[in-house]
């Protein structure tokens, strides 16, 4: 009788080549995971429950993919007992900065005893020189940082950071890889449990549906409290359509909604499926956080503004009297408690 032995997961990865690690949840694949892989030149390894199926969704992205069925109870802390030996010749691992990638990539860093680039909008390993080079975002992309770290390095790149365009070799590989776990339990955090976010407080990077209010949403000697309650509507508005809701700078700036709220190049940069723009003229400070939405819907009385024209559908009316029309509506139809 004959046996052989599996492969351990760092001679089954590339060697010397930068590698994404994407933390999968029940087979689906966090914000910006398919971006992680794409500034990975193509190579991703997903680890998480329903790991397999999520590495199959990068299929077309990625060139390669690795993954490895480690369960929805293994947390950051379980799954480096497995990693620090799997990316031990990988010279740049790369995570999305989602809350799991924000969370595990730290923690790999300080395992490995690597420099830790955080915040990446782009960031790349030169083998010539060995060295790791990565513009960083600071003050919510007020300021931009460039950073180098001798290789090897880990880095997490922001949601929204850059396009994907398909695999060059077409259609890739899915195939297994052993990640071992620790046998003892290992000092984390305990899931009690995953709730829905709130539509005001889901990241807008990762939501799928956005409706974003601006400036011509209040009109010129609305006092300040109207002016929130306004945007308190767009929230309530986004939650039945189950939307984010966020806000151009202006809006922001004038203390109508959160600064964590904005959109734009000094803000969050955004990717929905469908994106709703109240009262947005669609300025290039704004426009450009807004990545490549599927649909726009524009809500303007003015039909030649550049949210308009770049819309899908633009809608020519006042922005506050439809928002106003639409809850009324949405109370009508409500089912009753």
């Amino acid at each position: 009788m004959t046996s052989s032995a599996h492969p351990s997961a760092s001679h089954a990865l590339p060697a010397g080549r930068p590698l994404a690690v994407v933390h999968a949840r029940d087979g689906a694949l966090p914000a910006g995971a398919d971006e992680a892989v794409a500034e990975a030149r193509g190579h991703a390894l997903v680890v998480g429950s329903g790991a397999r199926d999520a590495a199959e969704e990068l299929r077309g992205v990625a060139v390669r993919s690795w993954y490895a069925e480690t369960g929805a109870r293994a947390g950051p802390a379980a799954l480096l007992g497995g990693l620090v030996d799997a990316v031990r010749d990988i010279p740049l691992v790369i995570c999305p900065a989602s809350p799991d990638g924000r969370d595990l990539a730290p923690r790999l860093a300080a395992a490995c005893g690597r420099a830790l680039l955080a915040g990446a909008i782009r960031v790349g390993f030169d083998p010539v020189s060995g060295v790791v080079a990565a513009e960083l975002e600071r003050l919510q992309g007020r300021v931009i940082v460039d950073a180098d770290a001798p290789a090897p390095a880990v880095a997490t790149l922001l949601p929204g950071a850059r396009t994907v365009a398909p695999a060059a070799d077409g259609v890739g590989s899915v195939e297994p890889v052993p990640i071992a776990l620790p046998v003892a339990s290992a000092r984390d955090a305990q899931s009690l449990g995953v709730t829905d976010p709130r539509p005001e407080s889901r990241e807008l990077g990762e939501a799928a549906r956005v409706l974003g209010g601006g400036a011509g949403l209040v009109p010129r000697g609305t006092v300040a409290d109207e002016a929130r309650r306004t945007f308190d509507r767009l929230v309530r508005v986004a939650a039945r359509l189950d939307a984010s809701a966020g806000a151009t700078r202006v809006a922001t700036d004038a203390g109508w909604m959160d600064p964590d709220r904005q959109i734009g190049i000094t803000g969050a940069m955004i990717g929905p499926e469908l994106y709703i723009a109240f009262g947005i003229s669609g300025a290039s400070q704004h426009t450009g956080g807004l990545g490549a939405p599927r649909h726009i819907v524009s809500v303007n009385t003015d039909p030649a503004c550049p949210m308009t024209r770049r819309a899908d559908l633009g809608l020519v009316t006042d922005a506050r009297a439809l928002l106003e029309a639409l809850e009324c509506r949405m109370r009508e139809e409500a089912p009753d408690p």
